[in-house]
């Protein structure tokens, strides 16, 4: 599936249970291939872990899941509005995603 989220974005979530709904986060892992993105400090899961030399204790940790790419929108960094995103052809063969709204490029790099 062709994700439109690159990691590094800032993105709002759009659905999801009541405490999830609108929260904001910077993307760390992008998925590809399941269609899934883990946004830093959103979607916090507690798992249990057995003890193992890195937690000899063993209990519970806190971690970010995965949401399902459709249900987050990237942030234009300019308007500072959720929006849509286009592509844009440039002189050169290459392609950037812009901001529907307001034109501008969400490259980061």
């Amino acid at each position: 599936m062709k994700v439109h989220i690159k990691k590094g974005d800032n993105v709002v979530v759009l659905s999801g249970r009541e405490g999830l709904r609108g929260a904001t986060g910077k993307v760390k892992t992008v998925l590809p291939r399941e269609g899934m993105v883990v946004v830093e400090g959103v979607n916090i899961v507690k798992k249990a872990v057995r003890p193992n030399p890195r937690n000899p204790q063993g209990g519970f940790i806190e971690q970010e899941a995965p949401l399902h790419a459709s249900k987050v929108m990237p942030i234009c960094p300019s308007c500072e509005k959720p929006t849509r995103i286009r592509k844009k052809l440039l002189d050169d063969g290459s392609k950037i995603r812009v901001c529907a709204k307001c034109g501008s490029s969400l490259e980061t790099r």
